[in-house]
């Protein structure tokens, strides 16, 4: 893990090149993102274990997962062998439980999305079975699911008011990039912040921009 005391995680991987390119800029964690309804990034399961065996342990594997029954999503976990699940949709009372006693050695982070002020009541509810939170721009009340990539960023003033009400880490993704990560730091003081679009150019990783949020983050 870097030193700085902010953790930042580049996601939306898309080869094990990208990965070995945010591994070398000090990324504390990667993000793999599976089938989506909407959104950039989605890679198959296949392509996601791939890139999952060569991540040194040090870094943390998110896997990105729509899926929202205890069998679908430990079965795709024991497909791509993340060390971390991200559910980026809501799963029914006591799913993250379930999901623990059956992927014992597997990190559950429940992604909120901040649409309005009901987000922190929700985030509460989370936290008492997640080993952490990310808060995120989506909209998963759509008809067609909004659930991450959006590039959107959110209202900061409620994530802080989630960061102050829950025990458990939280991580900030939506809409950062190297313009806006230190405020959003000074705003939020989140345990890590997450990144896609903000590093991203025609959906690759881009190296310039990915320095760029590196510096301002080591700045922050």
């Amino acid at each position: 893990m870097s030193q700085r005391s902010v953790r930042v995680k580049i996601c939306c991987m898309q080869s094990p090149a990208e990965a070995r390119i945010a591994i070398a800029a000090g990324a504390d964690a990667l993000g793999l993102v599976s089938r989506m309804p909407s959104g950039p990034g989605p890679i198959s399961d296949a392509s996601i274990a791939e890139i999952v065996a060569t991540i040194p342990d040090r870094v943390a594997t998110f896997l990105l997962t729509s899926r929202t029954t205890v069998p679908e999503i430990t079965r795709q976990q024991q497909r791509c062998g993340a060390n971390t699940l991200q559910l980026v949709d809501r799963v029914s009372p006591g799913a993250r439980r379930k999901l623990r006693a059956a992927l014992p050695n597997v990190s559950i982070v429940q992604v909120v999305h901040v649409c309005d002020e009901a987000a922190i009541a929700e985030a509460v509810d989370v936290s008492s079975d997640s080993d952490a939170i990310l808060l995120d721009s989506g909209n998963p009340s759509l008809a067609v699911k909004e659930l991450g990539g959006t590039g959107r960023a959110h209202d900061w003033e409620i994530s802080r008011a989630i960061r102050e009400a829950v025990s458990v880490p939280v991580w900030l993704a939506g809409g950062l990039n190297a313009g806006n990560v230190a405020a959003a730091i000074r705003q939020v003081a989140p345990f890590g912040v997450d990144v896609c679009s903000g590093v991203r150019t025609a959906g690759n990783l881009d190296e310039t921009k990915l320095t760029a949020f590196m510096n301002a983050l080591a700045a922050a």
